[in-house]
């Protein structure tokens, strides 16, 4: 056995609480995401709202992550990841249970999905990441694919799940059992067993006061903001980032009614739309163990390049319920892996000393780009009647991400730096 498998089995055997925990926290992250073409439908029929105003929700969410990432991954770098998740959690929780309230007041939807950014501040991909980048190293590829698996996982569950509760509750007890429920379980995993390399770093410090005046709770090397800033393969990772959030989440937000337009039923659809998240689970496992074996680059262009297919497929005339499916589980496989390619490239370029607020900056573009997906899909939608114009543009757009991925160069050996030494751009 090779000297990188023992050492990532060593992590593994140490840290597996740190992943369980983590892998549930981010699911309860994706409810709201992999449950909102099911609510699509209930909210029109009893408000007559439209399907722009009703992705709107995860467009404010988007923005408002756009905004303030960065300065949450700052505080990743002085407070770590705990005290962010904790509280996080909690807000997470109450805000989508008190969607049950809605009266058909854009204002209030509005305020609603306000109140939820600032939990999604603190729970999204970026905190997640951080801490699995903060602790593992050997095996961080595999690590970082079954935590975010869990947003896959919600893919997978939450679409029957939510389509039982609207059936048998309606579609305001379905928010009350999806925001307590599963974020009560997600709450007392973390609470338990959320500790990372950022907590034992606090510890460090606690037991050496000298210790808070040195810089960021991780003691180890990367480069600092300002050449993260100049660094060309970062950006070639950011822009490509960007463009496939846009066309993978538009596709995933509007598969349901996608499916119902063709003439399935809701049931049918949610059963359909769960493929693509099994699809998801595999695609961050298989992702997971490549990027520990091969060069990040190369899997990641290719990766991203097979989701090319998706849109194609959809493109395809008469075409029929086995080819979209096939298009879902595709798209379900592309999406799966992207944040954990993303999160491996960022910390391969940059290490780890601020890995949170580089990270949050490029956060913001993640955001921005699954925000404005959804709600450019919806409006292609009101105006055309139809979601070819953007399907053409998911064709397009994955090929581009996926040449700015393949084409990056090698990158540094942190390793080889010593903590306290400027790394090279």
């Amino acid at each position: 056995m090779s000297e990188n498998k023992v050492l990532a089995r060593q992590e593994f055997t140490q840290h597996w609480p740190l992943v369980v925990a983590g892998s549930i926290g981010f699911s309860f992250t994706a409810v709201m995401t992999a449950s909102a073409g099911l609510f699509m439908g209930p909210l029109t029929e009893e408000f007559g709202w439209s399907r722009t105003l009703v992705s709107s929700g995860i467009t404010i969410t988007s923005v408002l992550t756009f905004l303030f990432s960065p300065l949450f991954g700052m505080l990743i770098d002085k407070i770590g990841t705990r005290r962010l998740v904790l509280p996080g959690l909690v807000l997470l929780s109450l805000t989508i249970a008190s969607l049950s309230t809605l009266t058909g007041s854009h204002v209030q939807w509005y305020a609603i999905w306000i109140v939820y950014s600032v939990a999604a501040l603190a729970t999204k991909s970026t905190t997640w990441t951080a801490a699995v980048n903060s602790t593992f190293v050997a095996g961080r590829g595999l690590a970082l694919g079954l935590v975010l698996a869990g947003s896959m996982g919600a893919q997978v569950i939450v679409p029957p799940l939510g389509d039982f509760l609207i059936a048998e509750h309606g579609w305001r007890m379905a928010y009350v059992w999806l925001g307590l429920g599963w974020g009560a379980v997600a709450l007392l995993l973390c609470v338990v067993w959320f500790r990372d390399g950022y907590y034992h770093g606090q510890r460090a410090r606690a037991a050496d006061p000298e210790a808070s005046k040195k810089g960021p709770l991780l003691d180890v090397p990367g480069l600092s903001v300002d050449e993260a800033r100049r660094n060309v393969a970062l950006w070639r990772i950011s822009i490509s980032a960007f463009v496939i959030m846009v066309v993978t989440i538009g596709v995933m937000v509007h598969q349901i009614p996608i499916l119902i337009d063709l003439g399935t039923t809701r049931t049918s659809a949610a059963i359909y739309a769960s493929f693509g998240g099994v699809a998801g689970i595999t695609g961050k496992l298989l992702t997971g163990v490549l990027l520990d074996r091969y060069p990040a680059r190369w899997i990641g262009g290719l990766t991203i390049g097979v989701g090319a297919l998706t849109f194609l497929l959809l493109l395809i005339p008469d075409r029929s319920a086995a080819i979209v499916i096939t298009a879902i589980v595709i798209n379900g496989y592309t999406s799966g892996a992207k944040l954990q390619i993303v999160g491996f490239l960022t910390a391969a370029y940059a290490g780890m000393r601020n890995f949170g607020t580089i990270f949050g900056v490029m956060a913001s573009l993640l955001a921005a780009g699954s925000g404005l997906g959804p709600l450019v899909a919806g409006q292609v939608f009101d105006q055309y009647g139809s979601y070819v114009p953007f399907l053409y543009f998911g064709v397009v757009g994955t090929l581009v991400s996926a040449f700015l991925l393949a084409g990056l160069p090698s990158y540094p050996d942190w390793k080889a730096k010593a903590p306290d030494s400027p790394a090279e751009a």
